[in-house]
């Protein structure tokens, strides 16, 4: 790589650690007027906790921020780079960083569960697919939104491996490597949530937040 080229992904990879680090659910609760999500449940900006904070309504709108900071700087590395795979990995992971180190909040923030769902978006579409029931599964279930990001994070691994082995060669090696690493960096994001689920600790989601406006709401 010259240095022309390296320097472009620098920049590439800088302004993905600043879109990641656009917090979406403290913007979201501002506009709206409702309750920074800071001050309630995890005390997390991600769509979850924007879930208990703001309702249903603002925190998709929080989640479709989070996949979008996620989603525009693998497809602006791939755009000026010409497609490549390192280049739109070290974006993505940068991102998903931010995510749940943002600047903007002392490098507080998220999970980067959002943010690397729209990474993933970009890379491979069918592993957001094939996790997706997963996520929802898992939380059907059991009602631990954590354990449903982790499991899903995890699968979401083993089927891009999967995609890189049976492509035979013609995928970057790079897309397997950043699933692990991507996954690596919300697994630690969920650092204390895995501590609770271990004592059983961990906060149950109440389902009946997706079924209500506004929080106490009908």
């Amino acid at each position: 790589m010259d240095a022309a080229r390296l320097a472009a992904a620098v920049l590439l990879v800088a302004f993905a650690y600043l879109s990641g680090s656009v917090p979406m659910g403290v913007i979201v609760a501002r506009l709206s007027g409702g309750p920074d999500p800071r001050t309630v449940g995890s005390g997390r900006t991600g769509g979850t906790n924007a879930l208990r904070a703001l309702g249903r309504k603002w925190a998709a709108a929080v989640v479709t921020g989070d996949l979008l900071k996620g989603a525009l700087p693998v497809l602006l590395a791939r755009a000026l780079t010409g497609g490549d795979a390192a280049v739109e990995v070290a974006a993505g992971l940068a991102a998903v960083t931010g995510a749940s180190h943002s600047i903007f909040l002392g490098f507080g923030g998220g999970r980067g569960v959002g943010t690397g769902v729209g990474t993933m978006l970009v890379i491979q579409p069918l592993a957001v697919i094939l996790a997706t029931p997963v996520f929802v599964g898992v939380i059907l279930v059991t009602r631990y939104v954590s354990l449903g990001s982790l499991l899903s994070s995890a699968a979401t691994v083993l089927i891009v491996a999967l995609w890189w082995l049976a492509a035979n060669g013609s995928v970057p090696v790079a897309y397997p490597i950043y699933a692990g690493l991507g996954a690596g960096l919300i697994w630690l994001a969920h650092a204390d949530n895995i501590d609770r689920l271990l004592h059983g600790k961990e906060r149950k989601f109440d389902l009946g937040l997706l079924s209500r406006g506004r929080p106490g709401g009908t």
